[in-house]
């Protein structure tokens, strides 16, 4: 089911919309120009249709079509930002956790009201009149969990639009500006907590799925592609040992690059050594530190810019 009014009203705290100025969020709009789409622009129901379509793609979770309605300046920020990170944003809109399929409601107030329906639940999200005063617009919109017959649910909040080169753009949840360049930082730095820890259980699982192969064939794997899946219908064997998931046999998972290096020349038996290595994608957005497993087994991490550890680097527990 949808999540009840407690766990909705934490989609619009402002801790998750970081405040900016109303100057630096207008900085490229415009005055109104003609336009031959319907509505017009400079319309009164024009804002109310570029909301309703902004909701509907963040409902579906289309990152195209929703970009379209983000100001220049946040557009650039959130082609930038990780997968989850964006899907996050999408969700904070219409307060469900999965892509879902929107639709218009008929309804006698004329006011759009649209229906996300998701596999675990639906939402409801009424659009109210729109004040406009020049470039800005402002709506009320409001949300309820489609079973919600009591308004336990309910949601109100009035969202802001600002025109920009004959378009109306995302501007504001409440009172709070949709500033995603300066929310984008705080993003990252959360995600990469969690990516940094990934990749530390992705050099575990590649030693562990070396050593499982070393037994099994008495040599070490030529590279990680040696430890993936075999193909379908295939048994597993020396070429494709069926000891690593796919991404991780690939060299990359959650945002970390991953080596593997045979130590030395000698690849047979008990004697032979290996590093493995896991270092950031795209350093300062998906992690900032590189770790290395030594041929002793000792995990290293560091800020090394993006370059290879070494065991040199602090120990890592």
């Amino acid at each position: 089911m949808v999540r009840r009014a407690s766990l909705f009203r934490l989609a619009f705290v402002p801790v998750l919309l970081l405040c900016g100025s109303l100057a630096a969020a207008q900085e490229s709009s415009s005055a109104p120009q003609a336009n031959s789409a319907t509505p017009a622009t400079g319309a009164p129901d024009a804002p109310t249709a570029a909301l309703r379509d902004a909701l509907s793609a963040a409902c579906s979770q289309s990152e195209q079509s929703f970009s379209k309605f983000l100001t220049a300046r946040n557009a650039e920020t959130f082609a930038h930002l990780t997968p989850s990170a964006r899907v996050a944003l999408m969700k904070r809109f219409v307060l469900l956790n999965e892509p879902g399929k929107a639709s218009l409601l008929p309804t006698g107030s004329g006011r759009p009201t649209i229906h996300c329906q998701t596999p675990a639940g639906a939402a409801e999200l009424q659009i109210g009149g729109a004040e406009i005063s020049d470039n800005l617009a402002f709506l009320p919109v409001v949300v309820r969990e489609a079973t919600d017959t009591t308004g336990a649910s309910v949601i109100r909040v009035q969202m802001g639009l600002v025109r920009e080169k004959n378009d109306w753009k995302l501007l504001s949840v409440g009172l709070v500006l949709l500033d995603l360049p300066a929310l984008a930082f705080e993003w990252d730095a959360a995600e990469m907590d969690s990516t940094e820890r990934a990749a530390i259980d992705g050099l575990k699982k590649i030693a562990e799925a070396v050593e499982s192969y070393r037994r099994t064939y008495s040599r070490l794997p030529e590279s990680l592609a040696k430890l993936g899946p075999a193909p379908r219908g295939s048994a597993a064997g020396p070429d494709a040992a069926g000891l690593l998931e796919a991404d991780l046999a690939s060299g990359v998972r959650t945002g970390y690059k991953f080596r593997y290096v045979i130590s030395g020349s000698n690849s047979l038996g008990a004697p032979a050594k290996y590093e493995v290595a896991a270092t950031p994608e795209t350093y300062g957005r998906t992690g900032r530190r590189s770790f290395f497993r030594d041929t002793s087994g000792t995990l290293h991490g560091a800020d090394r810019q993006g370059a290879v550890g070494s065991d040199v680097d602090p120990r890592v527990e």
